[in-house]
């Protein structure tokens, strides 16, 4: 048993210690992903090693001291996705009508042919906008019977499983299809008009994963999250980045999208709303993402029922209040944030002037 708590001990260890290098290796980037799971298992450690190990020896408390380490830190990244964090954007409980703005955000699962599910869920909850990722021919066939309600739209029908569609009841302006960082892999900028008549930029976004069958490194989708994020920094306009990223919300990736682009996330505070993976409890995590500037606080976030695919649907509904909203603020990029970005973008040959800036 001591030899068992041993090497559960050491696993845990090297698992917490992995991300820290930064290194882009697929392996080491997915150790970000089940920070939750870990801080799991390291307290069940904990228990087993008080119950189990003898007390009177000091590698047990050592063991002990290496595994509650382990479970801080994990829980670090993971609780300002709980309701025991101060949440980053200010709630919006009677918002105004003509100020709403709702963001159906569905990562649909090429082979997935439940379209009818994802439909009644359009029509139940009615968004301004419907954002769709591994979306192909097939999806635009059914989607389009939504184009009467939702008449301005974005199409990228594609095989690969990074198509992309945009459907919207709001008018979309500058709209363009740009392939950032890698062929194959498209992402979708434009200006949408609100009914008061402000104009919000929005970026939709689907980077490939770091995985052994697609990319062995994070690098490309990385880059792709550094790009975008420095095109917004500077700008005065109300933005909305959405999509799959592929990339957990508390990763020290997408923290860096964040610090970099100045954005709020509206789930801090609120709850994780894990939306992957659909079929496996206790393998879930937030993929599925929507960030936005100052400009807005939040009446309503929520994750989806099931609808066929291996990612629920998120659901989020904004009220654009940019007076109200000036003092929110997010994380903030220092020196070394900046240094990462810059080697990030580099090690892919991409900058931020190949990102298409509706509105600027």
């Amino acid at each position: 048993m001591e030899l068992a708590v041993l090497i559960a001990t050491g696993l845990l260890v090297a698992a917490t210690l992995l991300p820290l290098s930064r290194h882009p290796h697929w392996f080491v980037r997915g150790m970000d992903f089940p920070r939750l799971q870990l801080a799991v298992i390291a307290a069940v450690l904990i228990l087993i090693q008080v119950l189990l190990l003898d007390h009177a020896k000091a590698q047990t408390w050592i063991l002990v001291s290496a595994t509650a380490v382990c479970l801080a830190w994990q829980l670090w990244w993971v609780l300002p996705y709980t309701v025991f964090w101060r949440a980053e954007v200010k709630a919006e409980k009677s918002p105004s009508p003509d100020r709403k703005l709702s963001i159906l955000t569905a990562n649909v699962l090429t082979p997935n042919k439940q379209a009818d599910a994802l439909l009644r869920l359009v029509n139940q909850y009615k968004p301004d906008v419907l954002v769709t990722l591994e979306s192909d021919a097939w999806w635009q066939g059914h989607l389009d019977t939504l184009q009467q309600d939702m008449p301005y739209s974005m199409k990228c029908p594609l095989d690969n499983l990074y198509g992309m569609h945009v459907y919207s009841r709001l008018q979309l302006d500058e709209t363009e299809i740009s392939y950032l960082v890698e062929e194959g892999i498209p992402s979708m900028h434009a200006l949408l008009k609100l009914r008061t008549g402000d104009q919000v930029r929005v970026h939709f976004l689907h980077p490939a994963p770091p995985s052994p069958t697609e990319n062995p490194e994070s690098a490309e989708r990385d880059a792709e999250l550094v790009i975008v994020a420095r095109t917004i920094v500077d700008s005065d306009q109300p933005v909305i980045v959405t999509g799959d990223l592929n990339d957990v919300a508390w990763s020290a990736t997408t923290r860096l999208f964040r610090k970099l682009s100045g954005l709020l996330d509206p789930r801090v505070g609120r709850g994780m709303f894990n939306t992957f993976h659909a079929k496996y409890p206790f393998l879930r995590w937030p993929l599925d993402h929507l960030f936005h500037s100052h400009h807005f606080t939040v009446s309503s976030i929520k994750r989806l029922p099931y609808f066929g695919s291996d990612h629920f649907g998120l659901f989020t509904e904004l009220s654009f209040r940019p007076v109200r909203g000036k003092d929110q603020e997010g994380v903030r990029a220092d020196a070394d944030d900046e240094s990462w970005a810059n080697s990030i973008a580099d090690e892919q040959d991409v900058d931020s002037k190949d990102v298409p800036a509706p509105g600027e």
